[in-house]
């Protein structure tokens, strides 16, 4: 059953989809670390734990933004994609990043993804696409 938003405003619309801790961390890990099992995203480093991946993972499933395949190498396990829908989500991932390089005395600065954000959106979001049309399976 279909529950009704609570407003139409895009922003909590949004907030609704991917606003939990770990939804757009998963995505991150899939279009831009080309994670793909399970496994991997557990292995993340953020200390997600296995119920709420396998959570995530579904919702993200039910709201088309990935897709789960069987994986070619291993029959007994999947592999996920992120979908248009997903992949549409990365220049708020890169912005949410961006913004916490400007403002989070936390943030690594000296990190190779910091530089690369630094000298080139595009480029980020070319290599990305570029890993995801490579990892498509048949």
């Amino acid at each position: 059953m279909k529950r009704s938003p609570r407003s139409h405003c895009p922003v909590s619309l949004a907030l609704e989809a991917v606003g939990d801790k770990w939804s757009l961390l998963i995505l991150r890990d899939l279009i831009l670390r080309g994670k793909r099992r399970y496994q991997d995203l557990l292995d993340s480093g953020e200390g997600i734990s296995t119920n709420i991946l396998a959570d995530r993972l579904v919702r993200l499933e039910r709201l088309g933004l990935i897709l789960k395949f069987d994986d070619p190498d291993d029959k007994r396990q999947v592999r996920y994609f992120p979908t248009q829908k997903g992949q549409d989500l990365l220049p708020v991932i890169l912005e949410m990043a961006r913004w916490s390089f400007k403002y989070d005395p936390y943030t690594d600065k000296a990190s190779p993804f910091f530089k690369r954000l630094k000298a080139s959106e595009k480029g980020i979001k070319s290599e990305a696409l570029a890993r995801l049309v490579g990892d498509l399976p048949n």
